[in-house]
């Protein structure tokens, strides 16, 4: 299916993703329609129609359907029962929804598709958490089925003792309990797939984290990322065709000294591939938008010698008149007004031409 310029995109979800989505589509051409339960999400702020309404709301989202030629969506922790009246215009489709928002579901997945994840079993009660501190032992990391991201919804096990307390902390929710894993580095692969299966990668940015918060990402990585890199890409490739996957997908690794080691996925442009609006010929949102309206791939190749995004987190965003007067500075506000600790507020991305 060939979606022309011209069409109506709609994307479900009003946050930054779908702002910056909502931009490259402009560029192409494409008017896009945001469906979002808030009364001003940011992607609204740039998109040519808004309709507020709940993910839940299964009427509401097939008269948005009809607005629209083709849908896509920003972030994955949706219903996915509500989506289904969105039918075929979908992608990706709900398939890739079910299996990344479930933490337990989403690693046999992985497994399935022969990548390797680290050992860990899967908690719904007290007992549970003792058995597998028993059979993984410490350190291990408790982290909910459902809705956990930016570090949340997750308590680390370094001796038993602490097992009830992790248990407590998480809210006794069902969760799946991971071994700690001895890693050099982190990293992400990013891919776009279109409905005939080719696929396209980014260079694999060198990310790094703190408090469960990605701080930056760098490309091209160090020699450590680099080794793994055909490796990680091929696992990330089999896990986006056995998904059926239609548009960006992300992978994220711990680069290991056994190998790239899966942490998670996400079926959507990533907070680590910022840095390819500036820093590639291709960004990740141009080539979303490209894969789920039929379009050629563009190029993903490096537009610079390197490129490093930094994030805006908090009251961080109140600098922005002093990063707005660094002319190296390639600033983007999300236009999400309060500043809470731990919010992502914008980025910054500094390109080396070399």
């Amino acid at each position: 299916m060939i979606v022309p310029p011209g069409s109506s995109i709609g994307i479900v979800g009003g946050g930054q993703l779908g702002r910056m989505l909502a931009v490259a589509a402009a560029q192409l051409g494409y008017k896009c329609h945001i469906f979002d339960p808030h009364e001003d999400p940011p992607a609204a702020h740039v998109a040519a129609g808004f309709t507020r309404g709940a993910y839940e709301d299964a009427e509401a989202l097939a008269e948005f359907a009809t607005q629209v030629d083709v849908i896509t969506y920003e972030f994955e922790n949706l219903p996915v029962g509500p989506l289904a009246v969105l039918g075929p215009k979908l992608r990706p489709g709900t398939r890739s929804l079910a299996v990344a928002q479930d933490r337990a579901v989403e690693k046999q997945f992985i497994e399935e598709c022969g990548a390797t994840v680290a050992a860990w079993r899967s908690v719904d009660s007290a007992d549970d958490v003792e058995r597998a501190v028993a059979e993984l032992g410490t350190p291990i990391v408790l982290k909910t089925r459902r809705y956990g991201y930016d570090g949340k919804g997750q308590a680390w096990i370094r001796n038993p003792s602490e097992a009830q307390s992790a248990w407590d902390s998480i809210g006794h929710e069902p969760a799946v309990a991971e071994a700690g894993v001895e890693f050099d580095a982190e990293f992400s692969v990013i891919v776009a797939r279109w409905e005939d299966g080719r696929t396209t990668f980014w260079d694999s940015p060198d990310n790094v984290h703190r408090e469960g918060i990605l701080r930056t990402s760098t490309v091209p990585p160090p020699p450590v990322i680099a080794g793994q890199v055909e490796h990680a890409r091929t696992a990330a490739a089999n896990i986006a065709s056995a998904l059926d996957h239609v548009g960006v997908l992300t992978v994220e690794f711990f680069a290991s000294r056994n190998g790239p080691i899966v942490n998670e996925i996400a079926p959507r442009v990533h907070n680590s591939g910022h840095w390819t609006i500036e820093g590639a010929f291709t960004s990740q949102f141009e080539q979303h938008i490209r894969a789920v309206c039929g379009l050629p791939p563009g190029s993903t190749d490096l537009a610079c010698h390197s490129a490093r995004m930094d994030n805006l987190i908090g009251d961080e965003i109140a600098d922005w008149q002093g990063l707005l007067a660094d002319p190296h500075a390639h600033v983007h506000i999300y236009g999400k007004g309060e500043a809470r600790p731990g919010r992502k507020m914008g980025h910054v991305t500094r390109i080396d031409v070399g």
